[in-house]
């Protein structure tokens, strides 16, 4: 398949501010937000008053576990919190075809018949990607091919995904973006 075949496919001008907010959405929502601190209730401890109201001259005190106190809770503690953001399907499709439209404009997407290693090994996977001529490059492989996914994922600047395993920030990080023809049929209907 040539270049004018995927430009037939991948033929989407270039929204920058749609690509912008896919993109940012979707790290944010890779965020874990699990911070938390205990707040004075959380604390355990603290039940039995520490002293009696008065008499000692000093500040009346219900539990030891005040914020004020050694060992006591955290003013405004953290809780987990969900950083997540919802990104409607079409505007994520959108801006998959964007970005893989800019990278076949820039000569940074290839497409490759039949991407295939003999076994699971570094060295076959090397031998192969010094024929494609690409160092750090991101491998579109449709799931069946497992001796590619075992031969390339010890390889620096070399990620390998299977077709449902794209979005806007492996796309975007890698120089090149090669597509195996298995997997092509499958990034279309995403991408579209």
């Amino acid at each position: 398949m040539a270049d004018k075949d995927l430009q037939k496919i991948f033929n989407k001008d270039f929204n920058e501010s749609l690509v912008h907010q896919v993109a940012i959405d979707y790290m944010t929502n890779q965020r874990s937000g699990t911070k938390a601190q205990k707040n004075r209730s959380a604390v355990s401890g603290g039940g039995a008053k520490p002293r009696p109201q008065k008499g000692s001259g000093r500040a009346r005190a219900g539990t030891t576990r005040s914020p004020i106190w050694r060992s006591g809770g955290v003013t405004f503690a953290a809780k987990p919190k969900t950083f997540g953001k919802k990104i409607n399907k079409k505007m994520y499709r959108a801006a998959l075809n964007c970005i893989l439209s800019e990278l076949l404009r820039k000569k940074k997407l290839h497409y490759v018949e039949d991407f295939n290693v003999d076994q699971p090994k570094t060295k076959s996977f090397v031998k192969e990607l010094n024929k494609l001529k690409i160092s750090n490059s991101l491998f579109i492989i449709n799931e069946n091919k497992i001796n590619v996914f075992l031969a390339g994922r010890n390889i620096k600047d070399v990620e390998i995904v299977s077709p449902l395993g794209i979005n806007p920030h492996n796309l975007m990080k890698y120089n090149d973006v090669v597509i195996d023809s298995s997997a092509l049929e499958t990034v279309e209907k995403i991408a579209s």
